[in-house]
């Protein structure tokens, strides 16, 4: 009878209580105050789903969700076939790898609330480049005080920061793939636009579905970069989930409704997620069936 060594798990309970300690900890935290109320002195009452109903009926959630669902779909639809069009265009080999892979990590590590900060003086009519760019060919062009330049500037500025992950998770994708499927390819003289079809495209797949799940989750949880834009504003135009989340808890200090909130929020991402893997992991295992 073989014996398992299970002595490797001591390696993994520091890890376990670091993850019980910033994690599950607060998680637990967040639940109490969700069904509970307290008039100050730390004396708290049960009021059960109570937090959860107002939260569900609340026009301002709707709102919120319907903005960050249309700001998620819409930088989605821009980041990811760019992503890949930008990864199809890289050298495979030489010494411009090197450059190509710099300038695109470059985005990626700035801070969230600097990215905020550029855009917010990029865009500005007097001293930055695009507000004065498009002030000069006669546009009026006020992300401050228009919505819709708002979600233009907001939109533009997350496809800057984050189309670079996508391109690097694709050119990684690509990189993988054989050179005998290309030697075929050649050699039954196929387009450019059928190896891509019948080559390049099924080996993204899993590429794709890391790509779409982490930009999803990101753009749905962003915070830092429209704050520091735009504030939420003008107006509510801009007030996602997380900015509405912050304002409720620490703005108005109304703890219960914020929990509520954010285990709502919580819960949301994490079934968006899931339906975004289960449906692609699903056509991809239709599309590598023996019957297809």
């Amino acid at each position: 009878m073989k014996r398992w060594n299970n002595k490797a798990w001591l390696l993994v309970v520091p890890m376990l209580a670091l993850v019980a300690f910033s994690a599950v900890i607060p998680l637990m935290t967040v639940v109490n105050y969700s069904v509970q109320d307290s008039f100050g002195n730390n004396e708290f009452f049960w009021v059960g789903t109570e937090w959860f109903q107002e939260v569900l009926r609340s026009e301002r959630f709707h709102n919120a969700l319907l903005r960050n669902l249309a700001f998620s779909g819409i930088v989605l639809v821009i980041e990811i076939p760019l992503g890949i069009a930008v990864a199809l265009c890289m050298p495979r080999r030489g010494p411009m790898v090197s450059v190509c892979l710099v300038l695109m990590a470059l985005p990626l590590l700035i801070p969230w609330n600097v990215v905020g900060t550029i855009w917010q003086i990029f865009g500005r009519a007097d001293i930055g480049l695009l507000g004065y760019s498009l002030a000069g060919a006669g546009l009026d062009y006020n992300y401050a005080q228009n919505p819709l330049d708002a979600w233009f500037t907001i939109i533009l500025m997350d496809v800057w920061h984050w189309t670079s992950l996508v391109v690097l998770l694709c050119y990684s994708g690509l990189v993988a793939v054989p050179d005998a499927y290309y030697q075929a390819a050649r050699i039954d003289g196929a387009s450019r636009w059928a190896v891509f079809l019948n080559i390049q495209l099924p080996r993204l797949k899993r590429v794709l579905l890391i790509a779409i799940l982490l930009r999803f989750m990101d753009s749905f949880m962003i915070y830092t970069e429209p704050f520091v834009l735009t504030g939420g504003g003008p107006g509510n135009s801009t007030t996602f989930l997380s900015i509405d989340l912050v304002q409720m808890a620490i703005g108005q200090f109304d703890l219960g409704p914020a929990a509520a909130m954010s285990l709502v929020y919580f819960l949301i991402i994490l079934l968006l997620s899931w339906i975004f893997y289960t449906i692609m992991t699903s056509t991809d295992d239709a599309a590598g069936s023996p019957g297809s």
